[in-house]
């Protein structure tokens, strides 16, 4: 799966990256979500002005993940430059990697921001994704949350949809985002409308 995506550089990071999408508490944010990432981002890699930031950027935009954590997406730009600057990356390219992982905390990106409009892309793919595969994405983050009461996470996890709902682009990049925009936004309204709508 992720072995076609190899982690340039070095042989120390990249499997301290694989390790940590293993993590045993993970259920969606794993190495499959990393690899869908990947596929999205080579397969559009031209609508970036630096592919391999992007690349990169998604590598790191959940290394650390904590649920409950606030500053998850903090702690991966972080980790980001320290392991970039290890390996001895350019200060600035390491910078854009970190601005990137930090843009996946709300998916606003700024017109003009091509490295940013298809990582959040590549991150917010699964949103379009077919019905069946969308339960299953949706269930995968109820698992990360299980030790949440349904009385909170419901409407907590139904605003949270809210917003992505109101974004004034959800995709920026892909040349289907128009498809993707509908799908999305009737998987989201579905799953809003059975959050709020449980007892």
């Amino acid at each position: 799966m992720i072995e076609q995506w190899l982690f340039p550089g070095d042989s120390v990071v990249g499997p301290d990256l694989i390790a940590r999408y293993s993590e045993p508490h993970r259920r969606y944010h794993t190495l499959e979500h990393l690899a869908a990432m990947l596929r999205v981002i080579d397969e559009h890699s031209v609508l970036a002005d630096d592919a391999d930031a992007v690349r990169l950027a998604a590598w790191f935009h959940d290394a650390v993940y904590v649920p409950f954590a606030q500053d998850n997406e903090e702690q991966s730009a972080q980790l980001a430059l320290d392991r970039l600057s290890r390996l001895g990356w350019p200060a600035s390219r390491a910078e854009e990697v970190a601005r990137l992982v930090r843009l996946t905390a709300g998916h606003r990106v700024a017109p003009g921001d091509r490295n940013g409009a298809l990582l959040a892309d590549a991150d917010l793919a699964i949103l379009a994704a077919d019905r069946p595969d969308y339960e299953r994405y949706a269930a995968a983050v109820r698992e990360e949350y299980a030790a949440v009461p349904d009385e909170v996470f419901r409407p907590g996890r139904a605003a949270i949809l809210q917003q992505l709902l109101e974004l004034p682009e959800l995709y920026r990049a892909v040349p289907s985002r128009a498809a993707w925009t509908a799908r999305a936004h009737a998987n989201l309204r579905t799953e809003i409308r059975t959050l709020l709508g449980a007892r």
